[in-house]
């Protein structure tokens, strides 16, 4: 009696390593967004058009969401994707709060608190790279992106105002939140980064 055959499915091998790789689709609609950047600061300070500078601008912000997204379905995170796409975070947010502060549709404490937490947050970063850590983007950092990033695109926009607020627009009640957000994320990341050294710190002394 011959025993029953078995059809066994097509086998699957290691799965390629992406991380060093550089043109991706996530890696090169990130460098789009990088190039949109000037474009859009300067139809804003320019006075042109607030529609073609929140488009530019909504364009290059709603992108952060999509690199991020095709990077990790597709299983190619790379290296320096992981390096240039918070860079590129950076330069949009500081490119819309100096756009607006310059076009008198921020006040200046606002302008000052995010740049400061910015350089400190980037003075963290090369910190722990004499450590060989990096730190992890948290929810509360996501957030603080998006609410700033969308209170910019809306006060770019010039519109709309707050019914209950004569003449206070919706995107400064969202860059306001977005300010006490970027607050708790940059003492958040301070606590992290401690915990980090310490673990690694515990760790080489028990190695």
């Amino acid at each position: 009696m011959s025993e029953p055959t078995t059809t066994a499915g097509p086998e699957r091998g290691p799965q390629s390593d992406h991380s060093h790789d550089v043109w991706t689709v996530a890696n090169i609609i990130t460098v789009l967004r990088l190039l949109l950047i000037p474009f859009a600061f300067t139809v804003l300070v320019s006075d042109r058009s607030n529609e073609l500078a929140f488009l530019l601008y909504a364009a290059a912000a709603s992108t952060d969401w999509l690199d991020g997204q095709i990077a990790r379905r597709t299983g190619t995170v790379t290296e320096i994707g992981k390096a240039i796409d918070p860079l590129v975070d950076r330069l949009l947010l500081a490119s819309g709060v100096v756009g607006l502060y310059i076009e008198s549709r921020l006040p200046m404490w606002v302008l000052i608190v995010l740049v400061s937490r910015d350089v400190y947050l980037l003075y963290g970063a090369w910190r722990l790279e004499r450590y060989d850590l990096r730190m992890p983007v948290t929810w509360t950092g996501k957030w603080t992106t998006a609410v700033l990033l969308g209170g910019f695109s809306l006060l770019i926009l010039h519109w709309p105002e707050v019914p209950v607020f004569e003449g206070v627009q919706l995107g400064l009640v969202f860059v306001y939140v977005g300010v006490a957000l970027s607050v708790s994320a940059a003492i958040q990341y301070t606590f992290l980064a401690r915990s980090m050294v310490r673990k690694q710190g515990a760790g080489q002394r028990l190695a």
